[in-house]
């Protein structure tokens, strides 16, 4: 990686599927323009037509069961159960905080949790509204999708990438999408009103800034060896490489690429590839290989190793919360980031203990503001924690179903 590079587009993006809204409080699902004038009758600051507004977040946990198929929706607030379609042969489960991305190898399925949160920097707004299975889409088990208030991005295990209109999931329906030319390496981040692609050369991987319709409007002069696994951060979008990662900004519409190096030379298996974080924080977590686990701290641009004992699955909150760490003992553990001291341990959760499914599957940590929640599929359960108290087990929610698959939205 070289050193940080201010890049200007020099041309302007345009939005072929779904303009963003201009005003200073739009999100996603908003389909109601400003009130010209104010009335009594004027719609509310921040209203999403359907959906109730809450101050406080809403948050459900999407759970899937692979072998039998079934798939729940558990509201964390009511604790209630919600059915929804059945998706059998899922191998992974993805969110972008409201929708979920049941990959199977025959296609995704898309679920809407009915949750989701809107941040504009000084304030947020949380809404919640009903469920809804809008569809598949045909990208299979290998297919990573990246979303922002606009288009959802879908690039397949070939790297050809295809922006799905945002405002049409939300309305349940799965319009017709628009290609990008070219294939690129890792996922397509819509970020900024733009796309930020790996875009793959002769026997070069570049860079590129994109507006939607794929054109090239930047090309930050940076490198990223052998990129793999991606984060959006209040403070830009992160991508891993083989040296460290590197950190995209944009602001008044030049990007501005920096270089976050290890600092020291790791081996491939100890990369940082797969990046774990509570959304809205700037600290990242990854696997260190089998007994570490990397934490990234964008806003200080440092990494941070703390060794562990065998890493299952791993997040934090950050801003001074512990670092989580399901371990093969089958047992929690909280680290101080600072010291790399262990800080606090639960007994064993997990009824069959932390086996790997044959798809490769294995427990998550989804961490909020407040709690961490673990699945325990065996014993058709998930965990509340209660970080700040010592790791305590706060809720315990009874299943139907095994949740093998787990993901978090509404935050």
């Amino acid at each position: 990686m070289t050193a940080r590079r201010n890049v200007t587009p020099y041309a302007s993006a345009a939005l072929v599927l779904a303009a963003l809204l201009t005003t200073s409080c739009g999100g996603p699902g908003s389909n109601t323009a400003p009130p010209e004038t104010s009335s009594s009758s004027a719609v509310p600051h921040g209203h999403v037509e359907g959906a109730r507004e809450a101050a406080e977040q809403q948050s459900r946990l999407l759970l899937n069961d692979p072998v039998s198929g079934d798939t729940r929706i558990l509201d964390l607030i009511t604790g209630r159960v919600h059915t929804t379609a059945q998706v059998k042969d899922a191998v992974r489960l993805g969110t972008d905080g409201r929708f979920g991305y049941l990959h199977t190898p025959g296609g995704t399925h898309v679920l809407d949790s009915g949750v989701w949160m809107v941040d504009h920097g000084d304030h947020v707004h949380y809404y919640s509204a009903a469920t809804r299975d809008v569809g598949e889409l045909p990208a299979g088990g290998r297919a990573q999708v990246r979303s922002d208030a606009a288009v959802t991005a879908v690039t397949d295990e070939d790297g050809r990438t295809l922006l799905y209109d945002r405002s049409e999931l939300e309305q349940g329906k799965i319009a017709t999408p628009v290609t990008l030319p070219g294939t690129h390496t890792g996922a397509v981040v819509p970020y900024e009103e733009h796309l930020l692609a790996f875009r793959n050369g002769s026997g070069t991987t570049e860079l590129v800034v994109l507006d939607r319709r794929g054109k090239s409007v930047a090309s930050p002069d940076v490198t990223c060896e052998e990129p793999r696994g991606d984060a959006v951060t209040r403070r830009g979008v992160i991508f891993g490489c083989a040296d460290g990662a590197l950190l995209l900004r944009a602001h008044n519409g030049a990007f501005t690429a920096e270089a976050i190096p290890y600092g020291t030379d790791v081996p491939a298996t100890e990369r940082a590839t797969v990046f774990r974080h509570r959304p809205g924080s700037d600290t990242l977590t990854a696997a260190a290989g089998d007994d570490a686990v990397w934490v990234l701290d964008v806003a200080e641009r440092t990494w941070t190793r703390v060794n562990t004992g065998p890493v299952v699955a791993v997040s934090t909150a950050g801003e001074g919360s512990p670092l989580l760490v399901l371990e093969s003992d089958g047992s929690l553990h909280g680290y101080d980031i600072a010291t790399g001291q262990q800080t606090a341990r639960t007994e064993p959760l997990l009824t069959g203990g932390t086996r790997t499914g044959t798809d490769g599957s294995a427990p998550v940590i989804e961490v909020d503001r407040s709690r961490a929640y673990v699945n325990d599929p065996d014993g058709k359960k998930v965990l509340e924690i209660d970080y700040n108290d010592g790791l305590r087990v706060a809720r315990s929610f009874d299943l139907d179903v095994r949740p093998v698959l787990m993901a978090e939205t509404g935050r």
